[in-house]
C-alpha cells in the first residue's frame, strides 16, 4: 500500500515551519530539502513523531490554510495539552474547543484523550455537561471540565 503524508504549501517559510516543528515534537526530524535553481528552498521533506510531511514553498498562496483542514493531537493528559498548547500557540491565535492556529496559519487540535472519553459517556446529563463546558474553553483544562461532569451529576433528575 502507497504511504500517505500530509503535504503543506508555504509562501517562503517551509524550512522555519520545519525547524520549529521539529523541535516541538519529538521523534521528529528534518529528512530532505531540494532547491530552485537560485538556491531558495523549494521543498522538504521531515517527521513529526514518526509520521511524514512534505512541503513547498510554493509562493503565495489564495486562500492559505484553514480551519477547514487541521491536525489533532490526542494528548495523555494535561501536561501534554499544557505542552502542545503553549508551544503551538505562541505566536499564533487559540480558538474555541481545542482548537488554535499556529504562527503559519496552521489548524490544530489539541485533545486530551480524556475529553473524548467525557463528551461521549453513556450518560447523557454527564456527556451534555461535558460539552458545555468545553464550549466555554480555549485551551482544553479537562479538570474544569470533570469538575462540571461531577455537578451535573450531582443534580437531583
Amino acid at each position: 500500500m502507497p504511504e500517505i503524508s500530509t503535504c503543506l504549501w508555504f509562501d517562503d517559510n517551509l524550512m522555519e515551519a520545519v525547524d520549529f516543528y521539529t523541535t516541538v515534537f519529538p521523534n521528529s526530524e528534518r529528512r530532505g530539502v531540494s532547491h530552485y535553481e537560485d538556491g531558495r528552498v523549494l521543498a522538504a521533506e521531515w517527521t513529526l513523531d514518526g509520521r511524514p510531511f512534505r512541503g513547498i514553498n510554493g509562493g503565495p498562496v489564495h486562500a492559505g490554510f484553514t480551519e477547514t483542514v487541521s491536525l489533532s493531537i490526542s494528548c495523555a493528559d494535561q501536561s501534554e495539552v499544557d505542552y502542545y498548547w503553549d508551544n503551538l500557540v505562541a505566536g499564533g491565535e487559540p480558538d474555541q474547543c481545542a482548537w488554535l492556529k499556529d504562527r503559519f496559519g496552521l489548524s490544530w487540535q489539541v485533545v486530551p484523550v480524556r475529553l473524548y472519553e467525557l463528551v461521549s459517556d453513556p450518560d447523557p446529563v454527564r456527556a451534555q455537561a461535558a460539552v458545555a463546558e468545553m464550549m466555554t474553553q480555549q485551551k482544553i483544562v479537562i479538570a474544569d471540565i470533570e469538575a462540571a461532569v461531577e455537578r451535573a451529576q450531582a443534580q437531583p433528575r
